[in-house]
């Protein structure tokens, strides 16, 4: 009531100076922006005197008059969300009493509009406001807007970060390294290819729709489905490129210049006539990264070109990358096929078997060659498995399912289950029946005779390959394409060689070490090996939901006790159900206890916080850990109590490995910065940023870059890429995408970097005072230590002053 008084007041005496001058500290103009055929941006600019405020649409109860617009409806457009505003100032306002709002100078308006009626021309609507200066109020005022659509400036590129931006003196840094269009490709009448074609500026890149966890941004298209229509298989993608990323430990795709990508639909009414989808990318270059990026795409059926035949044709000849790919996998799988060679249900068919068919053939000659038949049907039989999973599940498919969060899940409790199985606990075995079968095959002779007696080899000795070719198979899986079948060819390839060796020179035989409890050795080390592998696969899983249930600390608690126990198995302190009695223990297996010892023993201080490059791409990052400092360390190097750790701040964390407090919540960072007078610095920067990792381990290591952010600034971190969704009171709608619902916290984070900063790539630093102005211009990727310190320095000393 109070507030209101005030403003009556204040027209009041505006109202009894009238006769003495007539003041007008708003001038209005309009401009029209054409989206596209049926889309306008309808935006109201108002100049404003200097010493004047004009209030935002958005004010408190009982505070100044709002400024509202009113359009003009008909039936021949319809508006599309809400009428957006620029930034603008926020203050507590000594005479409303209250934060509020307020433009100066200059502010636009923005309001876009779907036309329904293709002949409109003109939009009519009002403007309702009011302003002040420190002395008045002038009444609320209204002014008629008309905005021509007839001379609307076209825009053929639209940024994907959206073209409304907070007006700011500084040029945009938006930038827009992927352009999309659409094509539609005509198989038969019910059958299209929908083609997203991406045009990559030089220098950058755009990822794959498959990447591994803890990757980059992958690729991903949404399509919108009329009824009726099914999509047909997987978006298949060019080959790209694959390199060995140095930031992110791990093989990833990209492609450079253009990548197209086509998606197969049916249709079942033929009266469909357009189709919809998203596409959601990353894009980086060898300096910064694009936020998680959404475009739409609309394919029209009406307009297609005949396709010869419903394949999608690469004809791009494998990138090296790719190739290297496959014969690390190859590699992989052959040298198992000889770690399964020494397992108990293989080694001791060896002899056996290659006596077999040299005594029964009538000539060494044929026994050489059925030896190396039996050893090709061994090959035969299990690509034939590695082609079946292929088959099932697709070629693309394949590589999705490794990367879901489920599957992770599973392919962890699939290999827990190997691991029990090796380590004596049951045997994993096919029906007798199988074997049974086989064997009376088998003895049919010829060709068909001897593969029999290879199938039965591989169902008998299933117990002991199956956990080892369910492993390959997993790890395959994360490859994508033919990559089964690949690794079932090494893996059987490595089986199968002695029979055809010892079968040519059976002298060898002689030479083999005689079965016994040794093979039973072999299989306990792989079932520990197995069981450490599992917990990869969890952790994948944990990181990507966020859970913070197996932290690098747990995780690496976890391989200690694994090794550990492997280390007092090998020197004889541990007996399991299958191992023979042990009266002394082999040079051989002292070694290899010896170097399992000491791995156990260079974990340890990763409790601590050392960064272990030599299993770097096993445990979670370091700053995905319970304490950033180590178990039981604090900052200054002394030991933490439970109560200790109640002196972070609400909101606070420690950011690992450099010990730096950090903030992942803006409202809470800068009240903290406030509580204790310093400068807040802005770190947007993403989980899949790989520039971001750059800085932090080759720049804020700095001595005095990092002693810097421990005690002169407050970091506050935002992740543009963070995929949790946002609490149900905070979901709101987009400003850059009128209409679109901000879904995920990065997503928040996004738009305020784009709105109020004007660009949309990472890293990206910001030194602001409590006011929330900039202390110093922004700055990106930095890899200068001393100019970024300097940079720093510049910052924080304008605060002070």
């Amino acid at each position: 009531m109070k507030n209101l008084v005030i403003t009556l007041c204040s027209v009041l005496v505006f109202s009894l100076t009238a006769f003495a001058q007539v003041l007008e500290p708003v001038k209005w103009e309009t401009s029209v922006t054409k989206i596209s055929d049926t889309e306008y941006d309808l935006i109201a600019t108002a100049t404003i005197d200097e010493g004047w405020h004009l209030y935002s649409q958005n004010v408190p109860e009982d505070g100044p008059i709002p400024t509202t617009f009113n359009y003009t409806t008909t039936s021949d457009f319809k508006l599309v969300g809400k009428t957006l505003e620029d930034e603008g100032h926020t203050i507590d306002d000594p005479v409303f009493e209250m934060k509020i709002k307020f433009f100066e100078l200059k502010a636009d308006f923005k309001q876009r509009i779907k036309i329904l009626n293709k002949d409109l021309s003109i939009v009519k609507g009002e403007v309702e406001f009011m302003v002040c200066d420190d002395k008045r109020c002038l009444p609320p005022s209204y002014v008629d807007l008309q905005f021509d659509l007839s001379v609307g400036q076209e825009i053929n590129n639209i940024p994907a970060g959206g073209l409304f931006q907070a007006s700011s003196d500084e040029a945009s840094q938006i930038v827009e390294p992927v352009k999309w269009k659409s094509d539609v490709e005509k198989i038969s009448d019910t059958e299209f290819v929908l083609v997203s074609i991406a045009s990559i500026d030089k220098g950058w890149k755009l990822y794959s729709q498959n990447v591994p966890e803890d990757g980059p941004i992958p690729t991903e298209f949404i399509y919108e489905l009329p009824e009726g229509v099914e999509l047909v298989g997987t978006t298949s993608e060019p080959e790209g490129q694959v390199v060995q990323d140095k930031v992110f430990e791990m093989e990833i795709k990209f492609f450079k210049n253009t990548a197209e990508f086509r998606q197969q639909v049916t249709l079942a009414d033929s009266s469909v006539k357009a189709i919809t989808s998203e596409v959601g990318f990353m894009a980086c270059n060898d300096e910064r990264c694009t936020a998680p990026t959404y475009v739409d795409l609309n394919f029209d059926l009406t307009n297609v070109t005949k396709l010869a035949s419903a394949e999608s044709t690469y004809t791009s000849s494998k990138e090296d990358g790719a190739t290297r790919g496959l014969w690390s996998i190859f590699i992989v799988a052959f040298l198992s096929g000889f770690v399964a060679l020494l397992t108990p249900c293989v080694f001791p068919m060896i002899p056996m078997t290659v006596s077999f068919f040299i005594k029964q053939s009538q000539s060494k000659a044929k026994g050489i060659r059925n030896a190396i038949i039996y050893g090709l049907s061994i090959i035969v039989i299990y690509v034939l498995l590695g082609t079946i999973i292929t088959a099932i599940f697709g070629a693309d498919a394949l590589n999705a399912l490794a990367t879901n969060v489920w599957f992770n899940l599973i392919f962890f409790l699939l290999l827990v289950v190997f691991a029990i199985s090796f380590l004596g606990a049951f045997e994993i075995v096919l029906p007798n029946s199988w074997a049974n079968k086989a064997d009376r095959q088998a003895d049919r002779g010829g060709f068909i005779g001897i593969f029999f007696m290879a199938l039965a080899l591989a169902i008998v000795s299933f117990s002991c390959t199956g956990p080892i070719v369910g492993t390959i198979l997993v790890e395959a899986a994360s490859k994508g394409g033919i990559a089964p079948v690949v690794g079932m060819l090494g893996f059987s390839a490595a089986i199968a060689l002695p029979f055809a060796l010892f079968a040519a020179f059976p002298g060898w035989l002689n030479s083999l070490p005689k079965s016994g409890g040794w093979l039973n050795t072999v299989k306990v080390v792989l079932g520990f090996l197995e069981l450490a592998l599992a917990f990869k696969f969890l952790s994948q899983a944990d990181l990507v939901l966020q859970l913070h249930l197996l932290e690098r600390e747990v995780f690496l608690a976890i391989w200690i006790a694994i090794f550990g126990a492997l280390s007092l198995y090998l020197f004889g302190k541990i007996q399991l159900p299958h191992d023979s009695p042990l009266s002394h223990i082999s040079v051989g297996r002292l070694m290899l206890g010896l170097l399992t010892l000491s791995f156990t023993i260079y974990m340890i201080p990763g409790l601590w916080g050392a960064p272990l490059n030599l299993i770097s791409a096993f445990p979670p990052p370091l700053d995905y850990s319970e304490s950033p400092y180590g178990v039981g360390n604090s900052k200054n190097g002394t030991a933490l109590s439970a109560s200790d750790h109640s002196e972070l701040p609400e909101g606070g964390h420690l950011l690992a490995p450099h010990n730096i407090l950090a903030f992942n919540d803006y409202d809470k960072g800068l009240a903290y910065a406030k509580e204790v007078g310093k400068p807040v610095m802005i770190d947007f920067t993403g989980w899949a940023c790989v520039n971001c990792r750059k800085m932090e381990q080759n720049v804020w290591v700095k001595d005095r870059v990092l002693n810097t952010l421990k005690n002169d600034i407050v970091l506050i971190s935002l992740y543009v890429d963070d995929k949790r969704p946002l609490p149900e009171d905070e979901v709101m709608e987009s400003k850059l995408r009128p209409g679109k619902k901000l879904k995920y916290i990065g997503q928040k984070w996004s738009e305020l970097q784009t709105i109020k900063y004007k660009t949309n790539t990472q890293p990206f630093y910001v030194l602001m005072g409590h006011d929330e102005q900039n202390l110093i211009a922004p700055v990106g990727y930095t890899p200068d230590a001393d100019e970024y310190y300097n940079w720093l320095s510049e910052g924080i000393g304008n605060f002070k002053k």
